[in-house]
């Protein structure tokens, strides 16, 4: 049997387009039938079976009684259920209730659940925020998250947040209809891999606000302007990176479980392409962490440095006091008011006695100078 021609080309990373509830029956009528639902289609030898009625979508009932009746599967798309909207999809399919709670109200670790002959899992989708600046207040990633409810003959996928659409990576899978046949693991692997694939792209963003963060630190600073960069830039970046690393992590273990244990519900032929998604999640995440590590060997670095300026500010401080303790030290004796003082009535005594005070203060600040504190 040939096996998928070019399964990277299928499922790279989609153009996130804004999702919108669908109208194509009565939700009156059908308990299984939510406004939150963007698509639902029945897929039947890796072809889309079109409703007769020509609607965009069919029911969730209507759809899983034709898989029922004629064999195939049927995936669900739904953006931010409500638990009453979740309800008669959760009970029509069967789904575990604690998955069900989970789906709704998102907010979830990257995970991965089996519930009977149900795959529950869990991906956080990762968006690059363009900012002209970057501020101690820049938004650098802009999390999301996808639940994928993987059965024998279903595909419910359960999105929250405005990035991470699927409507474009759907219309590729159909437009395959070779991958398509292999079932509902091929669309959750299309969709783990679509999500790694927005993590590279995102780290290569990141990487660009670093290496621009860095620069600033370790470059000489133009003369007159402030030594170091605001610290709270680089807490900033520090923070969205944890953010970044906390999606990242926790998927690795799931991604090689599906491409290293036999699943009854993960086709063999699919199963070897979640090794290629698990190896560049394992790239991302180390990358994530040399980030980590990296920011905080930068922000040591720019407190150093503060620290250094400031040393180096109070040596001049203290080598302009030990001048002016020349002047003050004569002007201080000749203060005292006596009647006998020697030179007190010589008519050379304040030339010479200023003369002196300034060769003082020059001497000492010619060696302070030679020794770098001025």
């Amino acid at each position: 049997m040939s096996m998928i021609r070019d399964l990277r080309a299928v499922v790279r990373p989609a153009l996130r387009k804004p999702s919108t509830p669908y109208n194509g029956y009565d939700t009156t009528r059908d308990p299984s039938a939510s406004s939150a639902v963007v698509d639902c289609a029945v897929y039947r030898d890796g072809q889309r079976v079109r409703a007769v009625e020509d609607t965009t979508c069919l029911a969730p009932r209507e759809a899983m009684r034709r898989v029922r009746d004629g064999g195939g599967f049927v995936w669900i798309g739904l953006h931010e259920p409500t638990e009453a909207e979740f309800a008669g999809i959760a009970a029509e399919f069967g789904l575990h209730p604690l998955a069900v709670e989970d789906a709704v109200h998102a907010h979830q670790r990257p995970k991965l659940e089996r519930y009977d002959d149900t795959l529950f899992t869990v991906f956080k989708t990762i968006h690059y925020v363009e900012h002209a600046e970057l501020t101690a207040t820049s938004e650098v990633v802009e999390t999301g998250e996808v639940m994928c409810f993987t059965g024998r003959d279903f595909v419910i996928t359960v999105r929250h947040g405005g990035q991470g659409s699927l409507r474009a990576l759907r219309t590729r899978l159909q437009s395959d209809p070779e991958l398509l046949a292999k079932g509902p693991s091929a669309v959750l692997h299309a969709i783990a891999d679509q999500v790694v694939d927005g993590y590279l792209a995102v780290v290569d963003a990141v990487q660009d606000d670093i290496d621009e963060v860095e620069i600033e630190v370790f470059s000489a600073p133009a003369k007159g302007s402030p030594r170091g960069v605001d610290a709270g830039r680089i807490y900033q970046l520090k923070r969205e990176v944890l953010e970044f690393k906390r999606a990242v992590s926790p998927l690795l273990r799931p991604m090689q479980l599906l491409s290293e244990r036999p699943m009854r519900l993960v086709d063999p032929d699919i199963q070897k392409y979640f090794r290629d998604v698990a190896d560049h999640l394992a790239r991302v995440q180390e990358q994530v962490v040399g980030f980590d590590e990296l920011l905080n060997s930068i922000l040591q670095a720019n407190l150093a440095q503060a620290s250094v300026a400031q040393n180096e500010d109070m040596r001049k401080i203290t080598s302009w006091a030990a001048i002016i303790a020349v002047p003050t030290m004569v002007c201080g004796v000749y203060g005292m008011n006596f009647d006998h003082m020697p030179e007190l009535h010589w008519r050379y005594g304040y030339p010479i006695s200023m003369g002196l005070v300034a060769v003082a203060c020059f001497v000492i600040h010619r060696t302070l100078k030679r020794n770098g504190w001025l």
